[in-house]
């Protein structure tokens, strides 16, 4: 039944008034939906069988700087593996108020992908495990891929930072061991040679 029903009636009919628009642009199905009850809207969409959209395949943002208000959209990709369908979610987000609720609790994916939109364009997340910079360091100041940011801006020095426990200070120590057992190989062979 459900594939007889075009996927944004299903969706309209799913989510209700928390459907701002819906259309497809070129070939792709987009739906525009209320910031208020994110985290339900999107619960509906991933566990209603009739959409499954069960796979959060990206998460980014897009800054309007000067075109449109609001001035933010946050911008969600899913997919359904069971049927192959897609659709993009867009939600509308002031500059007053840049935030919007995590989606971590629905997709651990979220994770990562909220930090970066949080580290380049300032989105919080609202109830984000660990929302801190995930490209930059803590110090930099403004977000990078907003419109308005500029590009000559001086960022503050910091000190260079120990990596202890860390897979960069674990894949350095590693890369360090296999250095050392090649160089000891390579004196092995090189004494080796000098004796025959």
């Amino acid at each position: 039944m459900a594939d007889e029903i075009p996927q944004l009636e299903a969706i309209r009919r799913i989510l209700g008034d928390a459907v701002l628009d819906a259309h497809t642009a070129r070939g792709e199905d987009v739906i525009v939906i209320r910031r208020d009850g994110l985290v339900e809207s999107f619960k509906r969409l991933k566990e209603d069988p009739a959409l499954a959209f069960d796979f959060l395949s990206d998460l980014t943002a897009v800054d309007y700087f000067g075109k449109k208000e609001p001035r933010f959209e946050v911008v969600y990709h899913l997919l359904s593996l069971g049927s192959g369908r897609r659709v993009r979610v867009k939600v509308p987000v002031g500059e007053s108020s840049p935030e919007v609720d995590s989606l971590v609790s629905l997709w651990r994916a979220a994770d990562w992908m909220e930090r970066e939109v949080w580290d380049m364009f300032g989105i919080r997340f609202r109830g984000h495990p660990d929302l801190r910079r995930i490209l930059l360091y803590e110090e930099f100041r403004g977000y990078p891929l907003r419109k308005d940011y500029p590009v000559n801006q001086r960022q503050p020095l910091v000190p260079e930072r120990a990596l202890k426990g860390t897979f960069v200070d674990m894949r350095s120590n590693n890369k360090l061991a296999q250095l050392k057992q090649q160089l000891e190989k390579q004196k092995l062979a090189g004494a080796d040679s000098k004796r025959g």
